[in-house]
């Protein structure tokens, strides 16, 4: 049976723009909320040590987890990521008709 799949959002805050903050957010299997965190934190290492090597974000773990990309200028904040079950960004849709 496939280890469940989690999502971790880190919450982020800009250096250049004062204020202005948001959301990361990582998906992945893993057997443990704090698993989930330490590999998403993994990830997004990864893809800053390559990015500022100048080589492409690694992608193609067999978990899943892997990070599309990285900005500089933002800050993550680690010890504030939460974990939790992953949960499809289009659960809100069901068969009733709905109005757009």
């Amino acid at each position: 049976m496939p280890l469940p799949m989690f999502e971790v959002d880190v919450p982020i805050r800009s250096f250049q723009v004062p204020g202005v903050r948001g959301l990361h957010v990582f998906t992945g299997r893993a057997d443990s909320r704090s698993t989930a965190v330490r590999i998403a934190h993994e990830v997004y290492d990864a893809a800053r040590a390559a990015t500022e090597a100048g080589r492409e974000i690694p992608h193609g773990r067999p978990d899943g987890w892997c990070a599309c990309g990285y900005r500089p200028g933002w800050e993550l904040d680690w010890p504030a990521a939460k974990a939790g079950p992953w949960r499809s960004p289009y659960s809100w849709l069901n068969s009733k008709p709905f109005e757009m």
